[in-house]
């Protein structure tokens, strides 16, 4: 009798042990920067990884490592991530869609595992032909041409979703591209949660913009297009999450133009949160906590033409 005690008791201390060696697993994330493009202090995506690695350096069993300038030759950085962020410029050029199509079968094979994809600013943006239907399945939507639109302006995102990536985001507003009017999955305007082909999507930041903002200038075209001034009055998803059947997560975010932006501690709290949650790390239950120096902001800028 008192053999099966110490037995049971044996057993149950390997099972607790299991369990947190389980609930330990280090999740690893890799941010992707794309080559540099546009003046100073806009689109600084080698800039952006690394700061934002350098935000979540203190976060337990998280390993977050970085590639600057593009897709690597060394693909085994992907080896085991839980996650893969891409910040970087799309369209037709887009990073993910290179090599004839092989990186998108890359990814897509990524997805099918279940690991976690995030896609911002520019890096939301395909031609529908090359990887629209990937980035539905991946993210549940995308940027498209002359769709979806770009201004520059300023919202003022008051309220968050009942969702980890909110914790410890107060209301705050940024100038910045953000661009809206996405091409989501089931043509829905995407400002509501909704479930479709088992795909649950969430928008995380909304806002109403302005009628003069729907009205343009855009960055490119600069419009107005007719369809996005009949929309006035209705909000919009500037930031998105979804689970998908795969088991995986994604999110979608179109601000990340300005790098200065990065000092706003509920901007970044926002986008480092998003990062923990596609690689199923625990995310604090005050968010992120994160500080950015002037010094920070201002290392790792790509050597452009500074006039």
């Amino acid at each position: 009798m008192r053999l099966s005690i110490l037995l049971f008791i044996a057993s149950s201390l390997n099972i607790g042990i299991h369990e947190n060696l389980v609930a330990a697993k280090e999740a690893k994330i890799v941010l992707v920067a794309g080559k540099p493009s546009h003046p100073p202090r806009m689109h600084e995506f080698n800039a952006g990884v690394q700061l934002m690695t350098a935000c979540l350096k203190n976060i337990p069993n998280v390993d977050v490592k970085f590639v600057l300038n593009g897709w690597p030759n060394d693909e085994s950085i992907f080896d085991g991530a839980s996650a893969v962020v891409f910040f970087m410029d799309g369209g037709r050029r887009h990073e993910v869609v290179g090599e004839n199509g092989r990186r998108l079968k890359v990814v897509d094979d990524w997805s099918s595992k279940g690991v976690g994809l995030g896609f911002m600013h520019f890096g939301v943006e395909v031609i529908a032909d090359q990887a629209g239907a990937e980035f539905k399945r991946w993210i549940g939507g995308h940027y498209e041409h002359m769709h979806s639109c770009n201004p520059i302006w300023e919202p003022n995102f008051m309220v968050f979703p009942e969702h980890p990536i909110s914790r410890g985001v107060k209301p705050f507003q940024a100038k910045d591209e953000w661009y809206f009017n996405m091409r989501f999955i089931g043509d829905m305007s995407g400002e509501k949660a909704n479930e479709i082909d088992g795909l649950k999507f969430v928008p995380i930041l909304t806002a109403v913009p302005s009628d003069e903002v729907r009205d343009g200038p855009y960055v490119y075209p600069r419009g107005p297009y007719p369809h996005i001034q009949a929309s006035k009055g209705r909000a919009e998803a500037m930031m998105w999450t979804v689970e998908r059947p795969d088991g995986g997560r994604g999110f979608g975010f179109t601000g990340g133009h300005f790098h200065d932006n990065w000092a706003n501690d509920n901007y970044r709290r926002v986008v480092l949160n998003a990062i923990l949650w596609i690689a199923k790390a625990d995310i604090p239950e005050s968010g992120v906590e994160s500080t950015v120096s002037e010094e920070q902001l201002n290392a790792n800028l790509d050597p452009k033409n500074r006039r």
